[in-house]
């Protein structure tokens, strides 16, 4: 049973930080491609960032590039997403799906993921 803990949101000003972190049991994340999404108030879930399983490709949302960054600590079996120079459109629950047919390459599209956590809340204030 795969389970992920996502966690480090809260309310931030805009041009704040936060540095979200993801964790997992039953998974290894340097096996797998990881990414990120996020899911703003009465909207679907949109990509934000992902890299594949060796971390030698990485891609971000358009709106997000520039600012924000994904990483993986593999010694921790944690995947990160740095978040900087944030703005009110950035607020969201933001969730690190995994799935076992995504192992060398992750999805823009969120239905191609079958595990996710609850989200961890980033509100972002003008």
């Amino acid at each position: 049973q795969v389970q992920l803990v996502e966690s480090g949101g809260g309310l931030v000003q805009a041009g704040g930080s936060l540095r979200l972190s993801c964790t997992t049991s039953g998974r290894t994340f340097s096996n797998y491609a990881v990414a990120w999404f996020r899911q703003p108030p009465g909207k679907e879930r949109e990509f934000v960032a992902g890299f594949n399983q060796s971390g030698g490709s990485t891609s971000y949302a358009d709106s997000v590039k520039g600012r924000f960054t994904i990483s993986r600590d593999n010694a921790k079996n944690t995947v990160y997403l740095q978040m900087n120079s944030l703005k009110p459109e950035d607020t969201a629950v933001y969730y690190c799906p995994t799935d076992n047919n995504l192992r060398l390459g992750y999805s823009t599209s969120s239905r191609y993921y079958a595990y996710w956590g609850q989200g961890t809340q980033v509100t972002v204030s003008s």
